[in-house]
This record gives C-alpha cells, structure tokens and sequence, in this order.
C-alpha cells in the first residue's frame, strides 16, 4: 500500500490505494508516494486545525472499476467544495480511499484497516452491495457512521439495517412505487432480466410485487450473473407472448445487454425499459444507436432540461464535465454515482455542522443530527429535495423517468419524492 498525500484538483486529498488503482484513476506515477505540504492558503486557512479523515471504499479495479472512479470524483469535488469554503467547524477535510477490487472479502479487510489503523472520523462510500453487505457489519462493531453513497441493495436499510449506515439516495422499493404505474401503462405482462446477485435480486423481487400491484403480471425472470460477458445464452432463452422486458443492470453489464439484447430482436419485439443504470451517461458512448427507445427510471441525469434546469444542478454539472474528461476520454456527462457521492459528503457535513462533530466520541451526536434530516435543493444537493427517514435512515428523492434517443435523454415524467415513499421495514439493534 502507498500513503500519497498530495494536492489533488486543488484541494487537500489523501489516497491510499494500490499503484495500478491509482494510476488507472489518472494520477501519474510520479506522485505515488511523494509527500507534498498542504499549499500555503490551505495553511494560512486552517492553521494547524487537525482534519477530519473520512474514508471512502471504492472499487478502482475488477467489475465495478468504471463506476469507482467516477463516484469518487462525485466526493473529491464535494471535498474540494466544502475545504475552499473553509473546512468543517474550521477545520479541513481529507480523504482515505481504499480499492476493495470489487470483492467482498478484500472489501471487508480494507474497510476494517480504515477503520482500525488509518481510524477514519467517518465514512463516504461503497458501490457494489453484496460489498457493502460485507461491510455493514464493521461499522456497526467499530460504532463509525457509514454514509452508503450508491449501494442499491434493498436490505440494506430493512433487514440488515444498522444504527451506524444511511443512505442518501433511493432504493429499488421506491423507484418501483414510482416506475410500477408507468409500465403497466406500457404493457400488461413483463418479463425481467437481472444482474443475478444482491442488489439484482432484491431490485426484481421489489419490480415483481409493485408490478402485480399496479395490476400486471410478471411472466418469467432471466438471472445473468455478474459480469458475463456473453448473455446470448441466458438471453436467447426469453421469448413468448408478453409485451416488455425490463432490465436490471449496470456498469459494463448495461452495455452488454443493451448491445445483445438489440442484436438478438429482443428490443424490437417488446417494449424495452429497466433501471436507468442500463443506460448511464458513462454507457451511452458504448451503446449507441443500439439503446435507441430505452426508457428508464434515475433519480439523476446528465440534462439541463426540467427539473434539472437550475444554476446549483448547472454548476455541478460544469465541474464534474471537467473533471470526468481528465479521466475519461470519451468526455462523459456526469452520472448518478458523481451525483450520489457529491450529496452523501454534503449530507455528513451537515450533521457534522449540527452535531459539533469533533470525532468519534461524538458518533451518536452525528446520527441523531442526520436523523430525519431536510436536504434542500441547492448547491449542496443539485439533484433535488431529500428526506432522510429517522426509522431506516432511508432517504426519498425525486425520480425521473426519460427515454435514451439519439445519445440523449428526454425526460418523459417527474416523480414528486412525497410519492416515492414505502414503508420502513428496519428494526435497529
């Protein structure tokens, strides 16, 4: 492991991650292991304030490495944000970020070692569940606040739920309230194809019952394990007398069934719509034409269409366009795993702002003070108004369901966050 404290895209950052995971993020090889001063209007700024360390799991290699990279743009330009405005109680921010690989059992140890050697104040992060269900655990025994920042699983805040985790973004129950009405409008009978692991499994099983409620029916599921690159076989299977299939999918996996499935006529002879993952902005250039008529559900895209036509939502868009473009070359928008982690940092400066948060002593401060919490459209959250709920420390958000044409989205309805809401299922110990 290598201890790279550097000025990165002018703020304080500290990155602790293997060489390749570094290197693949776009930071030279150079600045491995070089120890660089806190420029001088940082030190003029804080003085000797003792930053608070916050740590951030995110998988720089294996499956989910795409994804990685841009959600921890999403947290440095939160970080960069809230240090050029003067820290948090006065004092800076800086980021240890660890590379789980895109294993649970490497993600685990990794976040055991934030918390345990480098002892994070805090933690922002996590992308793939079955990793962040891996984790939970953890935080809970070392009573440190985990903000999940995309983790999609449904159990995460009901079954397996903690005192010490919130997540500040949506889950598959409430976009299925949301996007259920809208597809039986579509077509009654629904076929569901879905990365066959946690988050999958649990996103159909919410599609399946809201689905049933609005008054469709469900004719058959399809389970594509994680990261196959050939689903010819799995998909060549689905056929029959039904009128849409729906997608569960993600990262690479978005692209490879919304390449296959066109070459196969599967989104020709039925109606083509699924999680909005399918078709992030990050997967449009790969897709093209291909992802023509796709319709999706997202609680954020790349538009400056309504709702998303504000200056706070314009501005975030600006700075993660730039930033994606040094990592990226084919110049993507932002997508929702920027978005997700920019607003999860914002949402623990807050409660670390309302609480006096000096560390880890005042851990139950810190929930009490994120319990419940009002985000409010603006700078802090350019996605929209958020509720944090106390009883789950779920959070619900607007939704917008657009069509992908052309290499762009159109937004086709707006959903309220009011009317994104399902019950608490969580019972903290």
């Amino acid at each position: 492991m290598t201890d790279d404290t550097r000025d990165h895209e002018g703020f304080w950052h500290r990155g602790k991650v293997t060489r390749r995971s570094v290197i693949g993020y776009g930071v030279s090889a150079g600045a491995l292991g070089a120890a660089m001063l806190v420029p001088a209007p940082w030190q003029a700024a804080f003085g000797q304030a003792k930053p608070y360390k916050i740590g951030s799991l995110q998988p720089l290699s294996g499956a989910g490495a795409a994804g990685g990279k841009t959600a921890l743009v999403g947290l440095q330009m939160a970080v960069d944000r809230i240090n050029k405005a003067g820290g948090i109680n006065g004092r800076p921010v800086e980021i240890v970020v660890a590379d789980d690989e895109s294993k649970p059992d490497v993600g685990r140890r990794k976040t055991e070692k934030l918390l345990v050697e480098d002892k994070v104040d805090a933690h922002v992060g996590g992308f793939l569940s079955n990793i962040c269900l891996a984790c939970m655990p953890v935080f809970e025994e070392n009573k440190v606040v985990n903000m999940i920042s995309v983790c999609l699983d449904t159990t995460l805040t009901t079954t397996k739920c903690n005192k010490y985790s919130f997540r500040v973004h949506d889950y598959a129950p409430s976009q299925a309230v949301a996007f259920a009405p809208e597809l039986v409008k579509m077509g009654k009978k629904w076929h569901i194809a879905y990365a066959d692991y946690s988050w999958g499994q649990s996103t159909k099983d919410a599609y399946a019952d809201e689905i049933k409620k609005a008054g469709g029916e469900i004719v058959g599921t399809t389970g594509i394990p994680l990261g196959t690159a050939d689903m010819t076989s799995f998909l060549s299977k689905i056929s029959g007398n039904f009128d849409g299939l729906f997608g569960i999918f993600f990262g690479k996996d978005g692209v490879t069934i919304g390449n296959q499935a066109f070459d196969l006529g599967l989104t020709k002879k039925y109606k083509w719509a699924g999680d909005g993952a399918i078709a992030e902005s990050t997967n449009l250039p790969a897709l093209g034409s291909k992802i023509d008529g796709f319709i999706g559900i997202n609680r954020y895209i790349p538009v400056l269409d309504p709702p998303f036509n504000t200056p706070s939502h314009k501005k975030f868009f600006d700075d993660a366009k730039a930033r994606l473009s040094k990592i990226d070359s084919s110049n993507p928008d932002p997508d929702r795993y920027v978005q997700a982690n920019y607003e999860a940092m914002n949402a623990l400066k807050i409660g670390m702002e309302k609480s006096k948060f000096r560390g880890r002593e005042d851990t139950d401060k810190l929930i009490g003070a994120l319990e419940g919490l009002e985000m409010k459209e603006g700078d802090d959250f350019p996605q929209g108004d958020k509720t944090l709920r106390k009883e789950d420390h779920q959070a619900f958000l607007r939704q917008v369901i657009a069509e992908v044409r052309g290499g762009k989205y159109k937004v086709l309805k707006v959903i309220d966050k009011d009317k994104t809401v399902f019950p608490p299922a969580c019972k903290f110990t």
